[in-house]
């Protein structure tokens, strides 16, 4: 692939696991180790494609799923723990995500960190927050139907950048018009509570 066809799926995967942490690096590391769209073979980022690494991921989501259907829940307004461990462990998939990209097309991965960080907490503030907001509404198995939501939509954003890297951009354009669109909304609600007063 190109650069552009690299940094693009590196935004793309990176963006995704901003959106739900866990599916786009599980996708991604199963596809790359048969070879399927995505290959880290002789790279320093072919342990992305191992076992060991995938099993690691998938342990971290049970364990983070587990906690959150027993944490209380938070109040409005307030950050929860399990907020604060997924983006977390949405910027550190994200950077390993895209620098593995790079690293995949023969590129210096170390801008990739970077550059995943940036983009997984794009996705973060304009998709998974959103989520978290509906679900802060929302009881028992509808606020678990969200969750659900989010792991597709991770899901179909990863698979997207690896079919066609390009899609990746646009990805980052939707998370910008999200925040924005979500910006102007709350400027909406702040001018209508001056008017009320």
């Amino acid at each position: 692939m190109s650069l552009g066809f690299d940094i693009g799926q590196g935004a793309g995967l990176a963006g995704a696991s901003g959106v739900r942490p866990f599916l786009p690096p599980i996708l991604t590391g199963a596809l790359a180790s048969g070879d399927i769209g995505v290959d880290f073979d002789n790279t320093s980022f072919d342990w992305v494609e191992s076992p060991g690494f995938l099993l690691v991921v998938l342990v971290i989501a049970v364990a983070v799923y587990a906690y959150d259907r027993r944490a209380p829940k938070p109040q409005p307004g307030e950050r929860s723990q399990v907020q604060a461990i997924m983006v977390v462990l949405s910027m550190i998939f994200g950077a390993i995500l895209f620098a593995a990209s790079l690293s995949a097309g023969g590129e210096t991965e170390y801008p990739g960190v970077i550059a995943g960080f940036l983009c997984a907490l794009l996705g973060y503030a304009a998709v998974a927050l959103l989520f978290l907001r509906a679900r802060s509404r929302l009881e028992g198995g509808a606020a678990a139907l969200l969750n659900l939501y989010a792991d597709m939509a991770s899901l179909v954003i990863a698979v997207l950048a690896i079919v066609f890297p390009p899609l990746g951009y646009v990805v980052l354009v939707v998370f910008v018009v999200l925040l924005i669109r979500a910006q102007q909304g709350g400027d909406r609600k702040y001018e209508g509570l001056r008017i009320l007063r």
